[in-house]
């Protein structure tokens, strides 16, 4: 014998039919914008300034297909030679390097969308290079007189892959709130992180990183649709389709900060393996990313990656099956600014931008690489 269930309880175990509501808007980048420190070195002008007269460290610096890099050396001691900082004139450095050059590029970044410092509803911050309590948000916000309810966030110590996480966050919540300006700054002050000594470890860190800082301002508009193929170029910013990620676990150690007990400071430590444990990593990544939406690495126009250096860069390419010229603007940024850390690949988008050869319906994928380690994919849509 059957019991009919009571309409009551059926109505409670069988699930709702949900209400249509509003289709979730990609955010797009509507803006982008870099600054550095004031002064930039070649490699050879840094060892004569160091005095450093290795052959094996002066052949890491000269060959590291930098040419130039901005940053804010030691001062003087009484006898004319650069002195070691102590760790707290390192944070000072870093608080007086990372405001002035974030601030730089975020006011460069919305003149160039003509977005009023007012508009602005959130605020992310990435940095790698010094640690501030309250964090750079806040100081930002004071400095730059935005709007005290401006929420915010910072993410501190992910290094050179944390410009893609930063972005993820800042576009989720862009997406949560269409038609509010977040703005995501990436900002690092490479020259307060430096040990000076004659070991090969020190030598491989000083040789390839400068200071700089890059700003992206996004918005989800559910009032702009995408733009025809064969639009008027440069119409919209890409719109961000995805995001895709990978942890290396066996090679956690390989970047890392560790405190030097010999120097009274941190000292960042990077493992000479990176540059092939990371490109043997990075197919399964960006298949990943690019599955969801149907396509293949073929069907990508633009690559921009990190400039993480000349082996991390060449070995990204020949596991990827990119060309030289797929990579142009990572090296070209690499060769003028060094490793730039987490902004490295914004400073790649703003070249591709200037070159105007992004066409509406083309895609990109954005690439970061750092500790962890870590790879970090995003693919955008122009």
């Amino acid at each position: 014998m059957t019991t009919a269930m009571n309409p009551r309880y059926a109505e409670l175990l069988e699930p709702p039919i949900p209400s249509p509501g509003p289709a979730l808007t990609a955010p797009r980048i509507a803006g982008v914008a870099t600054a550095v420190s004031g002064t930039s070195y070649t490699q050879q002008e840094i060892l004569d300034l160091f005095e450093i007269s290795d052959p094996k460290v002066r052949s890491v610096f000269l060959n590291s297909a930098i040419e130039r890099r901005f940053l804010s050396l030691p001062p003087r001691d009484p006898h004319g030679a650069l002195r070691s900082e102590v760790q707290g004139e390192l944070l000072d450095k870093h608080k007086r390097l990372a405001l002035d050059m974030g601030a730089r590029a975020i006011r460069k970044c919305l003149a160039n969308t003509g977005i009023d410092p007012h508009d602005i509803d959130y605020l992310c911050v990435t940095t790698t290079t010094g640690f501030l309590t309250p964090g750079l948000s806040a100081l930002l916000i004071r400095s730059l007189g935005l709007r005290p309810q401006t929420s915010r966030v910072d993410v501190v110590g992910m290094g050179c892959n944390a410009g893609l996480n930063a972005l993820q966050a800042t576009a989720g919540w862009a997406t949560a709130h269409p038609g509010h300006v977040a703005v995501m700054l990436c900002v690092e002050a490479c020259s307060a992180a430096y040990v000076i000594d004659d070991t090969m470890r020190t030598a491989v860190v000083n040789s390839l990183f400068g200071d700089g800082a890059a700003a992206v301002a996004l918005v989800a508009d559910p009032s702009q649709p995408p733009p025809p193929v064969g639009a008027h170029r440069g119409f919209h910013g890409p719109r961000i389709l995805g995001f895709s990620s990978h942890l290396i676990t066996d090679a956690i150690d390989a970047m890392r900060y560790d405190w030097s007990d010999a120097q009274g400071k941190f000292s960042f430590y990077l493992d000479p393996q990176v540059p092939y444990v990371v490109g043997a990593h990075a197919e399964q990544v960006v298949d990943r990313l690019l599955a969801p939406a149907g396509l293949r690495r073929s069907d990508i126009g633009h690559w921009l990656v990190h400039s993480g250096g000349k082996k991390v860069i060449d070995a990204v390419r020949i596991n990827l099956g990119l060309t030289r010229h797929d990579v142009r603007h990572t090296t070209g940024v690499l060769r003028d600014y060094g490793n730039l850390s987490s902004g490295s690949f914004l400073f790649s988008y703003e070249r591709l931008l200037r070159e105007g050869v992004a066409a509406p319906g083309e895609y990109g994928v954005l690439m970061t690489m750092g500790p962890g380690s870590t790879i970090e994919t995003a693919l955008v849509q122009w």
